[in-house]
């Protein structure tokens, strides 16, 4: 007999084609049980390997095989199923805390950056650096959405007070403020509380009729604004608006003490922006350059310091002054439908100095201009080694815009330069000798 190929499959052949029978059945004949009747090989399933141990077999070929290892049964040994799980190394971890951390520093030392800014030299104009931004005008949100004078009323009257002021030489004034943080502190008109500052005594009254004596926090003459405080005070803070945003014909209400009649409230709209005012009762010095938003909302004496609200009950200016007709006596004066505010975005920059230095900067050109002169801005005076001086300004030139923006007289010229910062660079135009010229300068600043 001769011996089987190695390998084959002899042994599962039936090869007894000779024989009658095979198990009491007829025989095939000697034909191979794995070959069809038609005598063709059957075709075989492509190998499987499969992928890890137990793997089910498929009952479809795949037409690709995965690039990555698919996870075990859920059953399959916990030891094995680790290999299949992707833990984040941990370096990756310990650069992840660092970032964090790194975040954390760059927070801390980011608020207490400082930017310094140009000056103009000498111990009165020493730089105030950039402020750490008190948390002012960050009250409870009043969430009036009615558009009501009286829900609008009902929101701001607990913030406004009554300021009554004794000076040390006799003098008193009266006016309004309203509490603008959680610790007390009350936004009001310098021109309201410039009696105490060399003595005296300032008293607010809250709208509870509850009185204390408040310390003077700081002033700026130049802005007409001043911050006192009453610790403890019983009295929420307002919610600043921004005073950018206002238009022309947008409801208003200015809330506060005219002629001493504390908590009175009118209403009127907005009615011009950028309107430059001269504020102050200082008649003998420059006082305070404005660029207000005027409203037709009832503002008398007394009104001075109160704040002028959207309809939201939000905070946009600072009554501060009215307009009066002209040859009107005394005791003549009062609302004829032309009063000025403080725009609150300026009111905050420096409150936030005043809080935090006790006293606030403006900017500046270095440069002196003749009041009194019509069709622009006259240069009277340059004061040496100041922005003015370096860009090349001379007596006798006048200043014809400011940033584009048009200049007519020696007032417009100052209120635009001050609705800007100290280190902001601003575009003169000017004209010199019939000719037109333009210079960029970089503004210095002042204390006042």
């Amino acid at each position: 007999m001769p011996l089987r190929t190695p390998g084959s499959d002899a042994a599962y052949r039936q090869t007894n084609g000779g024989g009658p029978t095979n198990g009491g059945r007829p025989s095939n004949g000697g034909r191979s049980t794995t070959q069809r009747s038609f005598g063709q090989p059957e075709p075989q399933e492509p190998r499987f390997t499969p992928l890890y141990p137990g793997q089910a077999w498929p009952t479809e070929q795949p037409q690709y095989r995965p690039t990555y290892v698919p996870p075990p049964p859920a059953d399959w040994h916990a030891q094995q199923a680790r290999s299949y799980t992707t833990e984040p190394p941990k370096v990756n971890r310990i650069v992840t805390i660092a970032a964090l951390i790194a975040v954390i520093i760059g927070v801390i030392a980011g608020a207490g950056a400082a930017t310094v800014v140009v000056a103009l030299g000498g111990g009165n104009n020493a730089p105030i650096a950039d402020q750490p931004n008190p948390p002012v005008g960050n009250g409870a949100d009043p969430k009036i959405r009615t558009g009501s004078v009286s829900a609008v009323a009902a929101a701001l009257l607990p913030s406004v007070v009554q300021l009554k002021v004794d000076g040390a030489d006799n003098s008193e004034a009266t006016g309004s403020g309203f509490v603008i943080d959680n610790v007390g502190h009350i936004l009001t008109n310098n021109h309201v509380v410039a009696a105490a500052a060399t003595g005296g005594s300032i008293q607010v009254v809250t709208n509870g009729n509850k009185t204390a004596t408040a310390r003077l926090v700081g002033r700026s003459p130049a802005y007409d604004l001043a911050v006192v405080q009453v610790v403890g005070i019983d009295a929420p803070s307002v919610q600043f608006g921004r005073s950018d945003q206002a238009v022309v014909g947008q409801d208003v209400v200015a809330i506060g003490s005219p002629l001493g009649l504390a908590g009175t409230v009118t209403s009127g709209i907005i009615s011009a922006k950028n309107r430059p005012v001269t504020t102050g009762d200082d008649t003998g010095q420059a006082s305070s350059y404005i660029s207000a938003l005027q409203t037709d909302a009832a503002i008398n004496p007394g009104n001075s310091g109160g704040p002028l609200v959207d309809m939201n009950a939000r905070v946009i200016g600072v009554n501060s002054a009215i307009a009066t007709v002209p040859g009107a006596g005394e005791g003549q004066s009062g609302s004829i439908g032309l009063g000025f505010a403080i725009p609150i975005d300026q009111a905050r920059r420096t409150a936030q100095q005043l809080i935090a230095n006790g006293k606030a900067s403006y900017p500046v050109i270095g440069a002196s201009v003749d009041m009194s002169f019509e069709g622009g801005g006259r240069v009277s005076a340059v004061a040496a080694k100041s922005p003015a001086a370096r860009a090349g300004l001379r007596v006798g030139d006048v200043i014809t815009s400011i940033n584009n923006e048009p200049v007519d007289s020696a007032e417009v010229l100052i209120v635009a330069i001050r609705t800007h910062q100290p280190g902001e660079a601003v575009q003169l135009a000017y004209e010199r000798g019939g000719r037109s010229r333009t210079v960029t300068l970089t503004l210095a600043q002042q204390i006042g």
